[in-house]
């Protein structure tokens, strides 16, 4: 079966739009809004409101002329922009939005009856339910859709917003005995009643929602990537001006009880008022519910493509198109029933007030994407129309602002359902990704300004603050953790770390498949504790050259790496000798050298962290402290303490003692003066034999050691600590200062 022609062109967006913002509200509720707040509290209604629907028109425009935008509209746009998941669930929030508004429009249809209202009750004394009016005008509408579709709906727009301008043009010429007596001034006019701003807000807000209204015939446009920027801005502006003359013309019109007590007000106002007023109310309302019965069934059965429901049944009975006219048939009529519904429960400001937060919710989220869009966008992102980040950002701002300005509890109740409407679309396709793309892209771009913005700051900076940017290499990766815990914990609050595991080999084909596969491991297993490393491969023929590799990579952070760690088995001998040969390589870079030695057994982090200072750790002491403050500081360190032991000559104890004490004092150090314990250098005992008497329950003991002893003794500098499990030995490339 050939696909529905494509006939509409940028008319029918604008006058779906323009005839849905100058609707219902206006002639029912407006008048309402200037005598409660006064002439500015209705105009900081318009601009307020406006913050969110005009940045909301330019990103519709601009998101659409992306890509080729298909039926669904707006639900296109954002499950396209936010993934499929995402999407459903504002999809399914704008959906119902667009069917209760349906409902709205006929309801408030029905006030422009209100002289037979009158008429019967003045006579026969008889109140006539509204609905007696309300529900045939819904099976007629419901008639209208069904038997003619979509291209009767826009040919009757046409003759509907002609009835709508010459009601405007009758009420603007239009004037009042109220007018002839006072003298009005914009600069006189007052402003009321600011306590029930918001609560007015969301009763008239409704009335600025049409500019999207357009956007949901997409599927019978033919250039939708120009008719809906243009129809779309030129409707939203076009309609803000419009509702600012009004405020105007009725507060220079009418008293303020007038204004509150008379619904119609307008009819009191316009040339022929009692009779043209009441046919422009029929013609917008009548307008606006086609516009929506018209928008609504493609939201659903672009829902329904897109399996947005459980059941296949569902969804294949939802997109089910009209054989002949290529409508959505079966969407349409489960809208009417939803319309159906409220036409028979509903109140005009009470569906006011739920039309509002559905559209925020829609509104915000359409801001948020082209917010991201402008700082996280692929290449592929090319829109034709381009918006501006800060108007993005107002709109997103504005709208969650007034939800919760409105009803807090309201609000968060809709949020929390949208929350529970992802987790039930998220659980039936998992498969499914989007949201975290942008996201992802966003953070792409802000860490990569920051990384050149700290690059130029280090250059213009002659003092820099020390923080550990550390990187671990090695190639036992899936035999031990604890290098790894180990920068974990460095880089849990104020440092960065980089995993790098050695693959040995030459770079292939198949090298570096198994480098993909080997990363896809880690990350797994890394992800399962909650882990601040930055996890990666490397492919080299040696253990010498992927140092050399290493030491040059730039840091993740926009910080140069200054730390390398070693791992090594206490019982593997050959692995610390390769330590030792390479330590040259490292120092010849600037870095710090940390060498972690452990046995069997893991780390226990409930025990205390013993650091050892010596008098040849001129240098060394400093990083030393710090690097025990900072492991300490992580959570898995929270029964453990800081214990030092500081080895002096005969005679410096008291001279070391008030250095400390000064440094822990300044440096506000979390180590307390019991903690530390000073001892002196004896000819009996040796420090490696003090070590392994004080420090046998330690869970890590911090030990440092100088580039120049490393040469002259090798591999026995770090041995003989046989009843200690863990043991860190430092190298500070310089001293580092502890403020």
């Amino acid at each position: 079966m050939a696909a529905p022609k494509k006939e509409f062109g940028t008319a029918p967006v604008f006058f779906t739009a323009i005839s849905t913002i100058l609707g219902a509200i206006l002639f029912l509720r407006f008048g309402y809004g200037v005598g409660t707040l006064g002439f500015w509290g209705v105009v900081f209604i318009v601009l307020i409101g406006h913050l969110v629907t005009i940045p909301t028109a330019l990103a519709i425009s601009e998101i659409a002329t992306n890509k080729r935008v298909e039926g669904g509209g707006e639900y296109f746009i954002i499950s396209r922009s936010f993934g499929l998941n995402i999407g459903a669930t504002v999809g399914i929030a704008l959906y119902m939005s667009q069917a209760i508004s349906v409902a709205f429009y006929v309801i408030a249809f029905t006030e422009s009856f209100e002289f037979l209202f009158h008429y019967i009750q003045v006579n026969y004394d008889f109140v006539l339910p509204r609905q007696a009016i309300s529900i045939p005008a819904m099976a007629g509408l419901s008639v209208l859709i069904l038997k003619k579709g979509a291209s009767m709906g826009v040919k009757t727009l046409y003759i509907i917003v002609a009835i709508l301008a010459v009601a405007l043009v009758m009420f603007f010429v239009g004037t009042t005995e109220y007018a002839t007596n006072k003298s009005f001034s914009i600069f006189s006019a007052d402003m009321r009643n600011m306590g029930s701003f918001f609560a007015v807000f969301a009763i008239i807000f409704p009335a600025f929602t049409g500019m999207t209204a357009g956007v949901g015939l997409s599927g019978e446009l033919k250039d939708p990537s120009k008719s809906i920027p243009l129809g779309t801005t030129i409707a939203t502006v076009a309609g803000m001006v419009i509702y600012l003359f009004i405020a105007w013309k009725l507060a220079s019109s009418a008293s303020e009880t007038d204004l509150i007590q008379e619904q119609l007000i307008m009819g009191k106002v316009a040339l022929g008022g009692s009779i043209i007023i009441p046919i422009g109310l029929a013609a917008s309302t009548l307008s606006s519910a086609i516009g929506s019965v018209m928008v609504a069934p493609r939201t659903l059965q672009a829902l329904a493509a897109d399996r947005s429901f459980p059941g296949a049944r569902i969804n294949a009975f939802l997109r089910l198109n009209d054989k002949q006219k290529g409508e959505p048939f079966n969407a349409t009529l489960v809208t009417i029933i939803i319309a159906f519904i409220f036409v028979a429960v509903g109140d005009v400001d009470a569906v006011a007030g739920i039309i509002s937060m559905f559209f925020m919710v829609t509104y915000g989220s359409l801001c948020l994407i082209s917010f991201l869009n402008h700082f996280g966008a692929s290449p592929s992102y090319r829109p034709s129309f381009k918006s501006r980040w800060y108007f993005s950002l107002i709109g997103f701002a504005s709208a969650l602002f007034i939800m919760f300005k409105i009803n807090a509890l309201y609000a968060f109740l809709s949020l929390l359902a949208m929350t529970g409407i992802y987790l039930i679309v998220n659980h039936i396709h998992r498969d499914r990704k989007g949201l975290e793309i942008i996201f992802v892209n966003a953070i792409f771009q802000l860490n990569r300004n920051l990384q050149v913005y700290l690059q130029n700051a280090r250059k213009r900076i002659s003092y820099k603050e020390w923080r550990p940017s550390s990187v671990c290499i090695s190639d036992k990766t899936f035999e031990r953790k604890e290098a790894f815990r180990l920068l974990n914990w460095l880089s849990y609050k104020y440092g960065f770390g980089t995993y790098i595991h050695l693959i040995n080999g030459y770079f292939s084909k198949a090298s570096n498949m198994e480098a993909m596969e080997t990363l896809e491991k880690l990350i797994t297993q890394f992800g399962k504790i909650e882990s601040q490393v930055y996890v990666d491969t490397v492919i080299s023929p040696s253990y010498t050259s992927a140092i050399a590799q290493v030491v040059q990579l730039p840091g993740i952070a926009g910080l140069e790496n200054n730390m390398l760690i070693f791992d090594n088995d206490t019982n593997d001998e050959e692995g610390l000798q390769r330590i030792i040969e390479n330590y040259a390589l490292v120092n010849a870079g600037n870095f710090d050298v940390l060498i972690l030695r452990t046995g069997v057994k893991k780390i226990d982090t409930h025990k205390d962290i013993h650091l050892w200072l010596k008098r040849s750790d001129e240098f060394n002491a400093n990083l030393m402290i710090l690097l025990s403050f900072i492991i300490n500081s992580h959570p898995d360190w929270k029964k453990g303490t800081i214990k030092i032991f500081d080895v002096n000559k005969p005679g410096e104890l008291e001279e070391t003692k008030a250095y400390l004490q000064d440094l822990i004092v300044k440096g506000r150090l979390p180590i307390t003066l019991k903690n530390i314990e000073f001892l002196e250098e004896s000819t009996e005992v040796s420090i490696r034999e003090m070590i392994n008497q004080r420090s046998v329950d330690a869970g890590l003991v911090i030990l440092g050691f100088r580039g120049d002893h490393l040469k002259h003794e090798g591999a026995p500098l770090f041995q003989g600590f046989n009843n200690i499990d863990s043991m860190l030995f430092v190298n500070s490339h310089d001293e580092k200062v502890i403020e």
